[in-house]
């Protein structure tokens, strides 16, 4: 049965370098291709930015907070991608003189995560361009890395299974469909997208993988490094609601501390806790991998961790597709 179980794997491997090889695409020639962001349009969808719950803004406030809200976006993607492929690179360690078509499909990962780091890159250039002045990102990806990197495989790949499916998500049922989204910044996350999609499968065999190797007593500890990964993560979405919004205000009316800021702010909290957190958390793929690896009471623990971020989730009832992976 175990033999099987690896054949089997190996051929989901298999399978996504196929896909990368098919798929493979370049910044400049596929997606950036000689163009800049048109600001007439919004860059995150209403489901994701949640601006329409903003009903005192203009529509060209609500458009512009969406384009703060989508060069943050890109801007945390290629912030945790820093710690994806170094974890991915770590993780290949197992199969150097083991399965080289899992070896493969690593490396092909990690290679793809350093080109998404690049292209993110220059999309915020792209954004700083057109966009006013004022706009900082502070978080270093290289502390985000070491304080994810200290923790547990099991969480890390937990987390970053998490992240792969709900960047599925926002594409197949958000990002992908809205009619009036920036095509160049619509282009971003199709490229990423298509190759995302392979990633989130090889992130699923390495933690089934990982689930596999830790004993009880491990898991439930990992348990607790997730909770705090999840946490983690939280608090840099704070800080991002706080500067984001007085960034906002400082462009539409002069200052940061503007009538209605405070409202303005808890609104792009909960849309940055749902984008980059319960999105993720409520997907059907990563609600069943997780609750096949985990006990009742450590599934209790988590839903309690969870439970003060449930609220934000958008007022429309945003549906979240299941991932084919």
């Amino acid at each position: 049965m175990q033999a099987v179980s690896m054949h089997a794997d190996t051929q989901r491997y298999a399978r996504c370098i196929a896909a990368s090889k098919r798929i493979r695409w370049d910044i400049d020639r596929d997606v950036i291709r000689d163009r800049s962001f048109d600001l007439g349009h919004k860059f995150l969808p209403d489901g994701l930015s949640l601006v329409d719950e903003l009903p005192f803004l203009t529509p060209s406030e609500q458009r512009f907070l969406s384009q703060v809200q989508g060069r943050t976006y890109a801007n945390m993607f290629g912030l945790v991608e820093r710690f994806i492929g170094a974890k991915v690179l770590e993780l290949s360690r197992d199969h150097w003189f083991g399965d080289q078509v899992a070896l493969e499909a690593l490396v092909r990962f990690s290679d793809e995560e350093l080109k998404h780091q690049e292209l993110f890159r220059r999309i915020e250039r792209l954004a700083a361009y057109g966009m006013p002045d004022g706009y900082h990102f502070d978080v270093q990806p290289n502390d985000v890395a070491a304080f994810v990197l200290s923790k547990r495989t099991w969480a890390v790949l937990a987390l970053t299974c998490h992240l792969e499916l709900f960047t599925q998500a926002h594409y197949r049922a958000s990002i992908g469909t809205a009619p009036d989204l920036s095509e160049l910044f619509k282009d971003v996350f199709l490229f990423h997208w298509r190759e995302e999609s392979q990633h989130a499968i090889v992130d699923e065999l390495e933690w089934i993988r990982e689930n596999a190797k830790v004993s009880a007593m491990e898991r439930d500890a990992a348990v607790d490094d997730l909770i705090a990964l999840v946490g983690g993560v939280d608090e840099i979405l704070q800080g991002r609601a706080k500067a984001d919004t007085a960034y906002f205000m400082r462009v539409i009316r002069g200052t940061q501390d503007a009538p209605r800021a405070m409202e303005v702010e808890a609104a792009v909290l909960k849309a940055y806790r749902w984008t980059y957190i319960v999105s993720g958390v409520l997907e059907p793929r990563f609600r069943k991998l997780l609750g096949e690896m985990v006990d009742a009471t450590q599934m209790a623990r988590i839903e309690a961790a969870m439970a003060p971020l449930l609220y934000a989730m958008p007022a429309s009832g945003a549906p979240v597709p299941a991932m084919a992976a």
